[in-house]
């Protein structure tokens, strides 16, 4: 999944490894910072829908999100992100 976001290269997202997030059980996960988004269950196939949708249209995909952290999403919040 790393190797996917990196490989996208998009201007100003650093992605990275990090250590135990705790979700194992919803994983493969992704975070998105600084908005705090979770992503549940991504495949290496779901990066560029991420990439294109969220780190460049500021609009989370909503089919991707993890449940026990965005139960009803407002992505209205997302037009402000840059």
């Amino acid at each position: 999944m790393l190797a996917a976001f990196q490989a996208a290269q998009v201007p100003g997202v650093l992605a990275s490894a990090s250590d135990c997030m705790g979700q194992c059980s919803s994983g493969p996960t992704v975070q998105v910072m600084p908005d705090n988004t979770w992503y549940c269950r991504v495949k290496p196939s779901d990066v560029p829908m991420i990439v294109e949708q969220h780190l460049l249209g500021n609009t989370p995909v909503q089919t991707l999100l993890h449940s026990r952290f965005h139960a009803q999403m407002d992505i209205s919040s997302y037009s402000n992100l840059s």
